[in-house]
């Protein structure tokens, strides 16, 4: 028995000059590996219609017509946070006729429409642009010996129950950065961790759990400055350069005071600006690791345990490669 498959025009015609020759149509069948009944059927049409091509059929009748496309693409666009069944619903308001999700799901992939997940950032004002920008031109032209010299610090949260990010949203390709795509967000979930670590070419910090309260002026001495951020700086010398953020309690005058006293330079740092700092991507890194243990954590001292194990695993190549992308 022959495998089925589509024959087309010029094996079609082949197949009739063999029978014209005075071929039986069971050797022609043997021949090209066809069944014998779809070279009778083709022989039988061909003194028929007088034709061997292949007649295409006119499939099944689009339930929409181009003007109604262009507005389930408008529809979408206008509010691109909307799912596919609700541009159906907008689109059965409007218009009275009734189609699927499936059906908006193909024309707004005609319309170059594509279910993503949304850029997540911080909220900018003009101020914080233009202090990004400033910031980014002063060191535009420092060396990979220049950023081997900084220790990259900062304190991030990780939950139990993260968000997922599932709500999508529809954009065309290539347009993920663009403002009407973009979520902006800067709060965490409820019940969560905070920790503390550094990073810098060849080395890495210990993760330090915030427990018991929140992070303040002199528990970032304590527990930050003094056991770690010393420790570094006395081993790079006096190239050593300190990142942190504009927090609050990085901002103290104790803070400030503490660094001056143990002749840290701390580099200066824009307002808003996590997504210059390369250990954002390690924040990331870490949280997948976690997420994807065997035996996840379901509670906080197994979520701290997790993260301190994972932190200790991750390759030291990926701590180098996120500060020499600087």
């Amino acid at each position: 028995m022959s495998s089925r498959h589509h024959i087309d025009d010029f094996m079609r015609g082949r197949i009739i000059g063999k029978i014209e020759e005075g071929r039986k149509i069971t050797d022609v069948a043997r021949e090209f590996d066809i069944a014998h009944s779809v070279v009778s059927r083709l022989w039988k049409s061909f003194k028929t219609i007088g034709m061997c091509s292949r007649r295409h059929g006119g499939g099944r009748v689009r339930s929409t017509t181009p003007a109604e496309d262009r507005y389930i693409v408008l529809s979408a666009k206008r509010n691109r946070r909307t799912t596919a069944q609700q541009v159906a619903n907008q689109f059965l308001a409007a218009s009275g006729k009734q189609i699927s999700r499936k059906t908006v799901a193909r024309r707004l992939r005609g319309g170059r429409l594509y279910a993503r997940r949304p850029v997540v950032c911080v909220p900018l004002t003009r101020q914080h642009r233009t202090a990004r920008l400033q910031w980014c031109r002063e060191h535009h032209n420092w060396t990979e010996q220049n950023w081997a010299c900084v220790l990259f610090s900062d304190e991030s949260r990780f939950s139990l129950s993260s968000d997922c990010r599932r709500q999508l949203i529809w954009r065309e390709s290539g347009t993920a950065y663009r403002p009407e795509n973009i979520q902006e967000k800067d709060r965490y979930p409820t019940c969560s961790i905070m920790v503390w670590a550094g990073i810098m070419i060849n080395g890495r910090t210990r993760l330090h759990v915030v427990a018991n309260g929140t992070m303040t002026g002199q528990r970032y001495i304590d527990e930050v400055l003094l056991p770690h951020v010393r420790l570094f700086c006395g081993a790079v010398g006096d190239k050593f350069v300190f990142m942190d953020d504009n927090a609050t309690c990085h901002r103290t005058l104790a803070v400030q005071d503490c660094l001056d006293s143990e002749g840290i330079q701390r580099l200066v740092w824009s307002a808003r600006s996590p997504d210059l700092n390369p250990i954002e991507n390690v924040w990331d890194a870490l949280g997948r690791q976690v997420a994807g243990r065997n035996y996840p954590p379901t509670n906080k001292n197994t979520l701290i345990r997790a993260l301190t194990e994972e932190w200790d695993k991750l390759p030291q190549q990926l701590l180098d490669n996120v500060v020499q992308s600087m």
